[in-house]
């Protein structure tokens, strides 16, 4: 898909796509961290027929809305031809409010977290600082013994 990314000087910046439709579908990022969903009219897609402005947390709620599952799959099709490698999404209940860097669980055990979904939004590559709240669940890479050992650590601490 590609992706056309237009400055807005003094405004932001201004990034849409073509879609199936003929019409084009985009996001205005302004300077100051507000957001506009963009649509452009059938007949011209240079001319905007449709745009919903949304606060920082609103567009943050809708790409994890569209990405959360996206990530899920993509990370599933990537490890697909790797023997003995699997993505797994893992209740966090043990961990609330604790980092990841506290549950150590790549030394425990060889699996990693690539991300972690959060109220429908997903969060990739979190640090060792990142917080985990009720209801996180992490999406967790490696073997199938090491998928099990996470799912105790996450679940029982």
């Amino acid at each position: 898909m590609n992706v056309e990314i237009t400055p807005l000087p003094g405004i932001g910046t201004r990034q849409d796509f073509m879609i199936r439709a003929g019409r084009r579908v985009g996001v205005i990022t302004y300077r100051d961290g507000r957001f506009e969903l963009i649509l452009s009219k059938a007949s011209d897609p240079d001319s905007c027929a449709a745009s919903i402005p949304l606060s920082p947390e609103e567009a943050n709620t809708l790409a994890g809305l569209l990405g959360a599952p996206q990530l899920v799959a993509h990370l599933r099709e990537e490890t697909r031809d790797i023997a003995g490698i699997t993505t797994r999404q893992l209740p966090v209940t043990a961990f609330a409010n604790h980092s990841l860097g506290e549950t150590a669980l790549r030394t425990r055990t060889g699996a990693s977290i690539v991300a972690v979904v959060r109220s429908g939004n997903a969060h990739p590559s979190p640090g060792p600082d990142f917080l985990f709240e009720n209801g996180d669940l992490a999406v967790v890479v490696g073997t199938a013994e090491g998928l099990d050992a996470a799912a105790e650590i996450l679940h029982g601490g």
